[in-house]
This record gives structure tokens, sequence and C-alpha cells, in this order.
């Protein structure tokens, strides 16, 4: 591999009139970030500029999400899917178009994501009579609570747009601007938000033997609940157990009545996830009944994301396309990933496949003496990642090639016959 491989500058032939206005509204987007499920500001932007493209356009679909739709006759149908929520973050990147919004940023590059798919519905618009088919274009509220794809699918989602033959999309990461990441098989982990209840028996801090303590019942519970990992998930499975929050107590001379935790798991196969969520239930009632807990405790499911599954069969051919946008060699396998993503839905409740990568969004002059991939990774490691306060794609190259990988992945499955999009369970690993 040549020295600076991964620095080289992508060239985007692009008009250069669709990528100023496309840079202009992504820093707008980027100052004015609105989090989930109040995105109206956002959808009102993309509303716009679909009917401007000739789209039909739904708006308000499960809350602030939009779809559009064109229609170019007889052919498969094709969805490309953007999220557009921020996140409870204060921005500390000292961009010039910073978040203007206390206490709310993209800092998930959700806004890359819109800027990019609104590029690629211009760009497919404008070339209308070069494909045929029927485009379908998602914008979707709400992924940062895990809770917009399945509002958008129970709203009627597929009554109001035409089923697709396969969902496509992609998420902007800190890999090197010019990069694509892509897997078949499992890719995203599944993500389970629980919240448990401990219940005890208050008193006076000076009387603890007149009391059932919820906060030393929360210390021991947790310490047990992190040998589910270690312990009960075999080592070439993966899993993440992870606690966020303890919650109990007001003043230090006060044994409160109950204590909660916040849980977050994350894996890849069912089988793993139902082995862990079964751990978690019956590890939280041991410890409540060895503390002699005056009743069960309750384990709410807050938030429940099913993995993305990359259809294998339709990887390889996505993934040879992708290399005709940024070239041999540039599009990698990132490995598991263990953050988390709702766009599977769309594609489960339309029983067909998805194709969903990584969109390289870091200045590539930063990996401008990596020459392979464990380079790479040690050069990511020490950059802002997604959700951070500093985390942000360089916009260029970052919009233009978002752009173009969505739109020649579309035009391939386009140009193809249906029969050609294999579904999940016709020999492939979905």
């Amino acid at each position: 591999m040549a020295r600076g491989f991964f620095a080289t500058v992508y060239s985007a032939d692009m008009d250069t009139d669709l990528v100023a206005r496309l840079r202009s509204t992504y820093e707008d987007l980027h100052a004015h970030p609105e989090l989930s499920g109040d995105e109206h500001r956002t959808a009102g932007i993309v509303a716009g500029w679909l009917r401007e493209q000739g789209f039909d356009v739904h708006e308000g679909i499960g809350g602030a999400g939009v779809a559009g739709v064109l229609s170019q006759g007889d052919g498969p149908t094709v969805l490309l899917r953007a999220d557009m929520d921020a996140l409870p973050v204060a921005e500390e990147t000292g961009l010039p178009y910073a978040s203007t919004v206390d206490g709310v940023m993209h800092a998930c590059g959700h806004d890359m994501h819109v800027t990019c798919l609104l590029g690629a519905a211009a760009e497919l618009a404008a070339a209308r009579d070069a494909w045929r088919g029927t485009l379908v274009v998602v914008f979707q509220p709400a992924e940062e609570i895990g809770a917009g794809a399945q509002d958008m699918v129970d709203d009627g989602l597929y009554q109001k747009v035409p089923k697709p033959d396969i969902v496509l999309g992609q998420h902007v990461a800190p890999i090197p601007a010019g990069t694509l990441g892509l897997r078949p098989g499992p890719s995203f982990a599944s993500a389970d938000t629980l919240r448990v209840t401990l219940f005890g028996v208050g008193g006076h801090g000076s009387r603890p033997e007149a009391t059932v303590d919820p906060v030393l019942l929360a210390a021991t519970t947790t310490v047990r609940l992190h040998t589910v990992v270690s312990r009960e998930v075999a080592g070439n499975d993966t899993a993440v157990l992870t606690v966020g929050a303890i919650n109990a107590g007001t003043k230090a001379n006060i044994i409160p009545d109950t204590a909660e935790l916040l849980l977050s798991v994350r894996s890849y196969t069912e089988e793993v996830r139902g082995r862990v969520l079964g751990a978690i239930e019956r590890i939280v009632a041991a410890e409540a009944q060895a503390a002699g807990a005056p009743r069960p405790p309750t384990v709410e499911r807050l938030e429940a994301v099913p993995a993305v599954i990359n259809d294998a069969a339709a990887t390889e051919p996505t993934r040879r396309v992708l290399e005709s946008v940024v070239g041999a060699g540039r599009v990698v396998d990132p490995g598991l990933i263990t953050g988390s993503e709702d766009v599977g839905i769309l594609a489960q409740a339309a029983d067909v496949p998805i194709v969903y990568w990584l969109l390289g969004g870091a200045d590539p002059a930063e990996f401008a003496g990596a020459e392979s991939m464990e380079q790479i990774v040690r050069v990511v490691a020490d950059l802002p990642s997604n959700h951070s306060p500093h985390y942000h794609p360089v916009a260029s190259p970052t919009i233009e090639i978002g752009v173009d990988a969505l739109v020649t992945a579309a035009r391939h499955w386009l140009d193809s016959l249906p029969g050609d999009v294999e579904k999940p369970g016709s020999g492939s690993t979905s």
C-alpha cells in the first residue's frame, strides 16, 4: 500500500452550484440542531427541497418524518434513508457554524446524513431519464432514542410510499474521508436500554439494621451484573453490558426506599441478546431476595433496537459499486460496530435486504502517514468520536463522497431487475 494512501484527496465530479448549496445547507443544519421528536425545522427544509426536485412528498410520518417518492416506470423500488435528530450535548468544536442552541449539538453527524441524502435526491432527480423504477427517500426522526423508524412504520410509512426491494444508507464516522466501511452480516449491535427499580425499606442512616438498604442493593447488583459478559457469554461471541446510572437517595443520613439502575446492553445475535437479558432478570431478582427486599424488583425495557444485519448477497455487489466511488481498497471492513442504529427496522418491516455502510468523515490529513489498517485504527483512536462535544466531520470531501455513494448504490439497484435483489433468507445471512 502506497504511503499516504488514506490521505489522498477525493475528487468529485459534481455540479459546483449544488456542492455550494449542500455546504450551505449542512452548515445551517449544524447550527440549528433539533432533539429527537422535535425535528420540525429540519423536516421543513427537507420537504421543500424534495418538492423542488419533483418528488411526491409525505410529511409528519411518525412525528417529524418525511418521505419522498420519485417514480420512473416499472422496475425495482430502492429506499435511501437518513436520520435527522441531534443530541443533548454542548458543542465545543469552535466551528464558525457551531450550534446556536444551548446544550444541543449534531454530535453524531445526522446533519451530514440529511445533507448527503438531499444531494443524492437532487442528483437522481436530475438524471431521472437514466434509470427506471421507484426511488423512495426517507428522512427519519428520533433515531437517537431508538424510536423513529418504528414510529414511522407504525404510522403507515408503507401505506404512504411503495414497499422497497432494498434499503440503503450510511452513517458518518471518524475514519478518513475518502474511505467507506462495509461488512456483510451483523454490523451494528442491537441496543436494549433497561430501567431496574430496586425496593428497600427506608429509615435513618444511623439505624441501618431497621432498614433494607436499596443503595447497598444497587451496588451489589451492579457488581454482579458486570459478571454476565465475562462469565456467561462465550469468548467468541460479543456483548456489552453497561450500568450507566445509579439513582438513589436525597441526604447522607437517610436510607431511601428505592434505587434505580439504568442499563445499556449491546449484542449481535438474538441468542446472545436473550441470554444477557435473561441473566439480568435472574440476577436482580436474586440479589433483591438475598437482601431481604420487601418486594421483587421491576425491569422495564425503555428502548429495544435490533441489530443491523447487512444482507450478504446484496452487500458484495454494493461493495463493488462503492469501490467505483472511492477507489480500490478504500471500502474497508470496519469489524463489528458496538454502536446501534434503528434503520434495520425499515428493512424488517418490508421483509427486504439492507445494506448500511460507514461514511468516512475525518480529515484525510490526519492519516497522511497511514499505510495499513492497523495504523488507521490507531489514528482513529485519538480522534473525537461520535457523541463527543468535539466531534464533527469535515464538510468536504465528506459531502461529495456521501452523495456519490448513495447515488451510485441506488443506481445499481434501480438498474437491476427486482429478482436480482435477494430477500432475507434466500441464501443470505440476514
